[in-house]
């Protein structure tokens, strides 16, 4: 014998109706608290607190497309000046990102984070961003800038080499 109610008096539906009603609602974007836990120069974002870590990192292109990485596939990342940073992520496939620009390595929010070993070593930068002509002619001198950031995906050790050798040599190492 059963009833609506199902096991002892419980009303599934009555449940979820009453949910229903105490969903978090959005805040709209003017009314925000002010407390945000980001900060951002033109080029990235990133979290305030030293301890905070960002889960993924979002790389937002010039053409309004953006692609997201998870820190937890992040392996080896170099960094060469004349370059720029090259980060690499393994998962079902490896893919190599390449971050271009200028001052990579600058500190900005009082010279407690930069792109390179306070900021995405530390998994504290939520999004780095293309800028625009306009945008890296009028950035400060010693600002970080970002130029431009390519992205190769990779089944296998030989195409990566190939992508590395056209795009940013630098980053090959040879094997004698």
């Amino acid at each position: 014998m059963s009833d609506k109610t199902g096991t002892r008096g419980f009303d599934p539906h009555a449940l979820l109706e009453n949910l229903a009603d105490k969903r978090p609602r959005a805040i709209p974007k003017e009314i925000e608290p002010e407390g945000s836990d980001e900060e951002a120069c033109p080029a990235f974002g990133f979290v305030r607190g030293t301890r905070d870590k960002a889960l993924m990192l979002e790389l937002r292109f010039r053409n309004g497309n953006r692609e997201w990485y998870p820190y937890s596939l992040l392996g080896p990342c170099k960094y060469n000046p004349s370059v720029g940073i090259l980060l690499k992520f393994a998962g079902d496939t490896v893919n190599l990102v390449l971050i271009r620009g200028s001052n990579l390595d600058a500190f900005v929010n009082q010279g407690t984070v930069n792109l390179t070993d306070r900021g995405i070593q530390r998994h504290r930068v939520l999004w780095v961003r293309e800028m625009d002509e306009d945008e890296l002619r009028r950035a400060p001198r010693n600002e970080p800038t970002i130029d431009g950031i390519e992205v190769g995906e990779f089944e296998s050790h030989e195409t990566q080499h190939e992508w590395l050798g056209a795009i940013a040599p630098v980053f090959l190492r040879s094997i004698e």
